[in-house]
């Protein structure tokens, strides 16, 4: 009988082996128990299996044993298992039934990680989303195995009671216990939490933050879900994908909105980054250019060169590069497209403006890779004008006026686009060096009706002009709205009325409003 116990234990590869009464009462147990040097068979003896494990695990486990037939083996069972008053320790539980000792059942159980108390007196500290990125980052790159952030959403748990409070502090604890090094949970909002831990983890969350709860009086829902990170891109890119993912959870309110498929929304832009990034090596892009002209003249100045992406819209794919890091590398194919079409015969005198994202001016390399693809005929650079968008903040706008005086020393001109309607437009054209600043067609567009428009592009320019930089109004669609903008002094007019982007540099003027002839093309003085 012994011998056929002994076998049981060795086949389970279990830390400790239960021999169990019809009743699910323990009758014999081998082996450790959940704490060091403890003798189960001394102290669980005569006690039923149920009452040693969390309420969330005792239904289960009752169903098991309720269940058990000879030579069949139920699905194990993740549950606390109590070790001392105050300490607890998770456990996998196995149960068997062994023919030669029917209708006694077994139960083999394997512990997982050291014990830990659930009575705690006070909350531990809890990350904020940004000090789990930052322990996202670290774990990355230095996880012995596959990490994941798991969510967790407890509705209800927000009661300002103080049964809610002391159940919040035990659930926390349970969270940081889980966590990857014990601190790497975080609290997103009252009932919201996320932690990092191993991606191999067989703790069942759920179970485990309702046995805290109901430790307090508390009946509580939880619901999580979860997404594995490593291995699955640069880790960079994967932090910056996290935090998108993670303003999408806090901002749509719970689990239910952005988290439910919070695991599927992070692979989709993991393999968006990854698209992104071989349609920038492969060049898998077009451009499209849209003439720019001189208000005064009709002479088309310059165009602007607007990337194309197929179906995608542009917005969309900038936004994604700009929120993952890519950006750099995308605007500098631009530029090199743009600088390829200016080098083909018969553009010798086009002239291009190309957008660069204010993230690409976070760091040297986007302006040391723009004066590399220009040394070999560095004449080049004057018939280039790069646009600073505002769609990405610049991060450190003393360091990036350095990089546009270097453009602009080497002959780049600069132009600041969208202004009026970033907050920080005002600080850019006080602290960037530019040429040229592009008014954001929002106030062109009622330009003929809205007389504050019309006062706050008057103002705009005469400011421009007092600080020797020129001005370029987009979204100019009729005539009427091509007056109004001349009649304030702007210098230079792009919309429809002027030309639709096209695959080439096309000179289309509207009808001269000078003695110029037509289809010249204007130097950037």
């Amino acid at each position: 009988m012994m011998k056929s116990r002994l076998l049981g234990m060795a086949f389970a590869a279990a830390d400790t082996l239960l021999e169990l009464d019809v009743d699910g009462r323990i009758e014999m147990a081998l082996g450790a128990g959940p704490c060091p040097r403890e003798l189960v068979a001394e102290t669980w003896s005569g006690t039923l299996l149920t009452d040693l494990v969390g309420k969330a695990g005792q239904k289960p486990l009752a169903d098991a044993l309720a269940a058990i037939r000879p030579n069949e083996r139920p699905a194990p069972i993740d549950a606390l298992v109590t070790c001392s008053p105050d300490h607890v320790r998770r456990a996998r539980l196995r149960l068997f039934q062994l023919p030669e000792l029917a209708p006694a059942v077994s139960c083999a159980i394997t512990y997982e990680g050291a014990p830990f108390t659930l009575a705690i007196p006070e909350a531990p500290h809890l990350l904020s989303a940004d000090g789990l990125l930052s322990r996202v980052r670290g774990s990355l790159g230095e996880a012995d195995g596959d990490v994941a952030v798991a969510f967790v959403d407890v509705p209800g748990l927000a009661t300002e009671s103080e049964a809610h409070q002391r159940a919040a502090a035990r659930v926390a604890a349970v969270l940081q216990a889980s966590s990857v090094d014990g601190a790497s949970a975080a609290r997103l909002a009252p009932e919201r939490f996320a932690l990092v831990r191993a991606a191999d983890s067989q703790t069942d969350l759920a179970s485990e933050v309702r046995d805290a709860a109901a430790a307090e009086g508390l009946d509580l829902a939880v619901r999580t879900t979860e997404a594995a990170l490593s291995g699955v891109a640069p880790p960079e890119s994967t932090v910056r994908a996290l935090r998108f993912a993670l303003e999408a959870c806090i901002r749509d309110g719970g689990i239910d909105g952005a988290g439910a498929a919070f695991s599927e929304s992070l692979k989709r832009t993991l393999k968006e980054a990854d698209r992104f990034r071989s349609m920038v090596k492969s060049r898998d892009f077009a451009l499209e250019y849209q003439p720019i002209v001189d208000l005064t003249t009709g002479v088309t100045h310059h165009f602007e060169a607007l990337a194309r992406f197929g179906s995608r819209g542009p917005a969309d794919s900038i936004r994604l590069a700009e929120e993952l890091g890519l950006i750099e590398g995308f605007d500098l194919a631009v530029a090199e497209k743009a600088l390829q079409q200016l080098k083909r015969p018969g553009f010798g005198l086009t002239r291009i403006a190309v957008n660069v994202s204010g993230a690409s001016l976070g760091g040297n390399g986007y302006v040391d890779g723009l004066l590399r693809l220009t040394a070999a005929s560095p004449e080049i650079r004057g018939r280039i004008l790069i646009e600073v968008t505002e769609t990405a903040a610049v991060a450190d706008i003393d360091a990036a006026a350095r990089r546009l005086t270097a453009l602009r020393r080497a002959g780049v001109r600069v132009c600041l686009d969208d202004f009026g309607v970033g907050a920080a437009s005002l600080d850019y054209l006080h602290r960037l060096p530019a040429d040229t600043v592009k008014i954001d067609g929002r106030f062109v567009r009622d330009i003929c009706t809205d007389q504050r428009a019309r006062d706050l592009v008057g103002r705009l320019v005469e400011m421009c002009g007092d600080l020797k930089m020129s001005t370029i109004a987009e979204m100019i669609e009729t005539e009427e709205q091509a007056a109004a903008i001349r009649a304030l002094g702007v210098t230079y007019g792009q919309g429809w009325l002027f030309g639709r982007p096209a695959s080439e540099p096309t000179v289309v003027t509207p009808k001269p409003v000078a003695a110029r002839r037509q289809g010249a093309i204007a130097g950037w003085g």
